[in-house]
C-alpha cells in the first residue's frame, strides 16, 4: 500500500512542483491549502502531469479545529512537508503579526497533532534567510545563525527552534529542515509554474511579466551592493530540483535511514549570480529585451548569500543539475502559457 503524504500549502509554487514528484515516486498525496496565495486550478494542472488527482481539503493551518477534523477524515498519513507559510521577505517588513500568526501557528498545530494521529516525520520548509548577512560565502550548515533581517527570516528561525525543542523533550517524530535558496523556473510541462496573486514579490514573475508586458518595467533594488556589478547576489535553484530534495528527505525519514531525529540540509546549487547576471541570461535564453528599473534598496534584503550544498550532495545524495539557461527557459515557457489560456 502506498505511504501517505500531507502536503501543507500543496498547491502553491514549490508545493505543487514538489507533490507532482512525490505522486511520480508512488505516494499518495493529500494536499491542505487555504489558497491565500494561490489558485485551486493547480490541482488541474498536477492531476494533467502526473494522471492522478491528489486528494484536496480547503483549510487553514492555523485553524486547529479544521486540522483535527481533516486528519480524522484521512486517518493512516505517514509523513507531512510543511510548506504553508506567508513567504514575502517584504510584505512581512509592513506586515509582521500576519507573518508570526501564519507562520509559527501553523507549525504548533501541526506538530501537536502529529504524535496523536502516528506521523511519523516532518520535512519543514526553511530557508537560507536564518543566515542573515553573512559574513562569508558560501554557507555551509554550520554557519551562525544571526538576527534575521526581516519577519519572515525570523519566523523561519523560530520554527526551527521549536522543532527541536519538541524533538528534544521526547516528541516521537523525526524531522528534516531544508534550507532552500531562491527557488525559480517552473515545470518543463508548463502546466504548473508559479503564479503570485498580484505585484510579483519574487524576481522571476517580475522579470517575465516584464517581457511579456504587463508591467511597464522591472524594478532593480539597488545597484550600490558591494558586488561586481553593485546588484544583490543570489544562489538560484531550479523548483524541481528544489522538489526532488523534498522526496529525499522524505524517503530517508520513512526509511530510518538515519538516527538522528533531527537533520538540516542547505539546498542550492553552490553558485551565486547577480540580478542583473540573471537579467542578462534571460534576455539572452528568451530574445526578450528587458525594460528596468534601478530603484532604491529594499529593507530586508541580503547583500549576498549563496549556498555550500556538499552536505546535501553527500548525505541525501541530491545535487541540483538543472542549468540556469533551462531554468529561465522554462520560467518563460510558463508565462507565454498563462497568456495563451488568458490568466496572465
Amino acid at each position: 500500500m502506498a505511504k501517505k503524504i500531507l502536503v501543507t500549502g500543496g498547491t502553491g509554487y514549490i508545493g505543487s512542483h514538489t507533490v507532482v514528484v512525490l505522486q511520480e515516486a508512488g505516494y499518495e498525496v493529500l494536499i491542505i491549502d487555504n489558497l491565500s496565495n494561490s489558485s485551486i486550478d493547480v490541482i488541474e494542472g498536477i492531476t494533467r502531469i502526473t494522471g492522478i488527482r491528489p486528494v484536496f481539503e480547503k483549510v487553514d493551518c492555523t485553524d486547529m479545529d479544521g486540522m483535527r477534523a481533516f486528519f480524522e477524515k484521512y486517518p493512516g498519513i505517514d509523513g507531512i512537508i510543511h510548506f504553508a507559510a506567508s513567504k514575502s521577505v517584504n510584505e512581512s517588513v509592513r506586515k509582521p503579526l500576519l507573518y508570526y500568526r501564519n507562520n509559527i501557528v501553523s507549525l504548533l498545530n501541526i506538530l501537536e497533532l502529529m504524535p496523536e494521529f502516528n506521523v511519523k516525520g516532518l520535512v519543514f520548509s526553511s530557508s537560507c534567510t536564518v543566515y542573515g548577512e553573512p559574513d562569508k560565502n558560501p554557507i555551509d550548515e554550520d554557519a551562525p545563525i544571526k538576527p534575521a533581517t526581516s519577519p519572515y527570516g525570523n519566523t523561519k528561525q523560530i520554527n526551527e527552534e521549536i522543532i527541536r525543542d519538541y524533538i528534544h523533550s521526547g516528541a516521537p517524530i523525526k524531522s528534516i529542515i531544508l534550507r532552500y535558496f531562491n527557488p525559480i523556473g517552473a515545470h518543463p510541462s508548463a502546466e504548473i509554474g508559479e503564479l503570485p496573486i498580484g505585484e510579483p514579490q519574487n524576481l522571476v514573475p517580475y522579470i517575465t511579466q516584464t517581457a511579456i508586458g504587463i508591467r511597464p518595467y522591472l524594478k532593480v533594488f539597488g545597484n550600490d551592493y558591494n558586488t561586481p556589478d553593485g546588484t544583490c547576489i543570489r544562489d538560484f535553484i531550479d523548483v524541481m530540483d528544489l522538489s526532488r530534495a523534498h522526496l529525499v528527505a522524505m524517503d530517508r525519514i520513512l526509511e530510518d535511514k538515519s538516527d538522528e531525529k533531527m537533520e538540516i540540509f542547505n539546498l542550492g546549487t553552490g553558485r551565486g549570480v547577480s540580478v542583473m547576471e540573471l537579467i542578462r541570461v534571460f534576455e539572452k535564453v528568451t530574445g526578450k529585451p528587458l525594460n528596468y528599473q534601478i530603484v532604491g534598496r529594499r529593507e530586508g534584503d541580503i547583500e549576498q548569500i549563496w549556498a555550500n550544498p556538499e552536505k546535501a550532495n553527500k548525505v541525501l545524495g541530491w545535487k541540483a543539475e538543472t542549468p540556469l539557461e533551462e531554468t529561465l527557459t522554462s520560467a518563460w515557457k510558463w508565462q507565454l502559457k498563462l497568456r495563451e489560456r488568458g490568466i496572465m
